[in-house]
């Protein structure tokens, strides 16, 4: 089992940037598929970016490729997303999320796939 705890989010101007983190308690953090998820009132969970096990293999949403990068450091249990260029339409709640890989360059792309979830931070994109 592993435990998920964000952080980075807060208030941030169009075209800023912000840097999330999730730090994962246990030991095995590097046999899990990651991945970032955002919500807002009234919508559904949605993907934002995927991770793999080893961070061979990455997956972005459409609407953030070149804006945002997910990466990873097993060495100390922690997954990040770099979110640059900010829009407004990028407010949220972010989520992390955990999973078991099967292989090495596996990734997972939908919210029901995964095992594992932080308690979320607010992103807020406003002038």
């Amino acid at each position: 089992q592993v435990q998920l705890v964000e952080s980075g989010g807060g208030l941030e101007q169009p075209g800023g940037s912000l840097r999330l983190s999730c730090a994962a308690s246990g030991r095995t953090f590097s046999t899990y598929v990651m991945g970032w998820f955002r919500q807002v009132p009234g919508k559904e969970r949605e993907v934002v970016a995927a991770i793999s096990r080893a961070g061979s293999r990455t997956y972005y949403t459409a609407s953030v490729k070149g804006r945002f990068t997910i990466s990873r450091d097993n060495a100390v249990n922690t997954l990040y997303l770099q979110m640059n260029s900010l829009k407004a339409e990028d407010t949220a709640v972010y989520y992390c999320a955990a999973r078991t890989g099967m292989f090495t360059d596996t990734l997972y792309y939908k919210d029901s796939d995964y095992t594992y979830w932080g308690q979320g931070t607010q992103v807020t994109v406003s002038s």
